[in-house]
């Protein structure tokens, strides 16, 4: 039985460049708790998307001579390829050019505006074609040079002069609704750090805000003005709805089932949008707000966040051929703290592999699996009574109950610490154990059996909780056991119940499923 909807987003991702650490940090921690949710009995929407309106797309298409559709049209293989190597598992992924965004952001429009939140005035001031907004001059920051710069990307900005019409979103009247509502929904911004910025940008005064260029045609036409088109940022975070088909005839009343969201994963360099327009423009249209945002922070290196225009940039793919997919995504979500900054480092990802997956989930897999083959002829030995009675299943029975709490935090470390525990524990039994000096007397052959028995299952466990993070190798655990496809498991605490594993099943030992690495012998430097 379902336990109900469970509706997450990645950011609608810029097409002016292809998808790197940083896009994929945000991506694969979207999926990972998407997977979990979907074990736990779940059904997920999770929506990401490519974000293809505004004028830095439009003047990138021209430098390449194209057309801004041809332009967007030549990413989208980029993203998916990146998506795939990752082995996201979105739901749906949304270009913002497509026919059915076009019908949820005029429908959004007209919403709004029949409620009489938008107006026309003439508009001069600084605006940022990279962050496509426009700030006021308190706002902004200067450079080495002395030029203003835009406060979020720190590129100079361009003083719009003229007079250009704009509709205008009424955002100032909603600075007491969304105070009250931070209040009322202390976790809606997470972590902590991010709501206490937020709180006191809102604080300091709202202004309305311009959501309509009319100098350029690249983005939507309103629908009761065809001469404007919708700001970018209005256009992308309306994606989120076209995800669950919002304004979809073909898909009535999905986007009433899944919304509100229970989570937009956003970097902490787009929070503003996210906890201060987009609940707003949802207040004006009489929707309700997402249950949370989550704003993490950059992966640093050296202490500079990783950038191409910094020189720092690796893309996933570079990482991939080192690690392999799975050891990427578990070395991302279990050593950077989802919510801080984090500086990482070839040497570090290295150990974490090492120290980690070779040496204690590959080399417990290998061990167990071999002695299996040797013991018990490649197959489950069936379980005396008592041997539910061991150490192991001490841990395993309080796992999910851990695991479960610090997913549904967004700690994909601490839920990463609890399966190791598991593994850990494992390594250890053998030690305590020692199953070769079992098997060399006759009358112990019960107790062998018992032993080997409560490492296999302990095998299976481990691989059961650490699918969404190491989706390819659990599933590899599971074929090795003799076990079914790790994406029918939709009840993950009934599963992990300790004995689960039929005796009987045959146990292929397989390849090594980490081979140690050396730092020395890798041609890949992040600096």
């Amino acid at each position: 039985m379902s336990k109900g909807t469970f509706f997450i987003t990645t950011p609608i991702y810029y097409v002016n460049a292809a998808p790197h650490l940083g896009t994929a940090y945000t991506t694969i921690g979207a999926d990972a708790l998407s997977r979990f949710k979907r074990m736990d009995g779940y059904e997920v929407a999770f929506v990401g998307g490519m974000d293809e309106h505004g004028q830095k797309v439009a003047e990138t298409a021209a430098s390449k001579g194209m057309t801004p559709q041809q332009w967007c049209d030549s990413m989208e293989p980029t993203f998916l390829d990146a998506w795939e190597l990752l082995d996201i598992t979105y739901t749906d992924i949304v270009r913002t050019s497509s026919d059915r965004q076009t019908r949820t952001v005029q429908d959004f429009l007209s919403r709004v505006n029949d409620a009489g939140w938008l107006y026309t005035s003439s508009y001069e001031g600084w605006y940022c074609v990279h962050e496509e907004t426009y700030y006021a001059e308190s706002d902004l920051e200067r450079n080495d040079e002395g030029q203003f710069v835009c406060p979020d990307c720190k590129r100079p900005v361009r003083y719009e002069s003229g007079g250009e019409e704009n509709w205008f979103f009424k955002l100032s009247a909603f600075q007491d609704r969304l105070l009250a509502f931070y209040d009322e929904h202390p976790d809606f911004i997470q972590p902590q750090t991010r709501r206490n910025e937020i709180v006191s940008f809102v604080k300091s005064g709202l202004k309305d805000l311009s959501i309509s260029r009319s100098t350029f045609d690249w983005g939507i036409p309103f629908p009761f003005d065809s001469d404007h088109v919708a700001s970018v940022w209005f256009d992308a975070l309306l994606a989120y709805l076209t995800g669950i088909g919002y304004a979809d005839p073909d898909r009535e009343g999905e986007w009433e089932r899944f919304w509100p969201a229970a989570y937009h994963f956003v970097g902490q360099d787009i929070t503003r949008f996210h906890c201060v327009i987009w609940p707003a423009m949802l207040m004006a249209a009489g929707m309700p707000v997402p249950e949370h945002v989550f704003g993490h922070g950059f992966l640093l290196t050296k202490g500079e966040k990783m950038s191409k225009s910094k020189g720092n940039g690796v893309m996933p793919a570079d990482l991939v051929r080192i690690f392999g997919v799975d050891a990427y995504r578990y070395y991302f979500l279990s050593d950077v703290q989802f919510g801080h900054d984090g500086d990482i480092s070839l040497e570090r990802m290295v150990q974490v592999y090492n120290a980690d997956l070779a040496n204690t989930w590959g080399n417990l897999c290998s061990r167990v699996f071999n002695m299996t083959g040797k013991y018990f002829d490649g197959h489950v030995p069936a379980a005396p009574d008592g041997a539910q009675d061991n150490p192991l299943a001490d841990v395993a029975n309080t796992l999910y109950a851990d695991y479960a709490a610090c997913m549904d935090k967004v700690d994909f470390t601490g839920a990463t610490a609890a399966v190791n525990k598991l593994a850990q524990a494992a390594n250890l039994y053998v030690e305590n154990t020692a199953p070769w000096n079992l098997a060399k007397e006759e009358s112990r052959a019960e107790e062998l059996a018992a032993v080997m028995y409560n490492l296999l299952e302990a095998c299976r466990i481990v691989a059961l909780f650490m699918a969404p993070f190491m989706p390819n190798t659990s599933q590899e655990v599971y074929n090795r056991l003799g076990l079914g496809s790790l994406v029918d498991v939709t009840d993950i605490e009934g599963a992990s119940c300790w004995g689960g594993l039929p005796s009987g099943n045959a146990v292929v030992t397989g390849d090594p499923l980490f081979p140690r690495l050396d730092v020395d012998a890798i041609d890949l430097a992040l600096e």
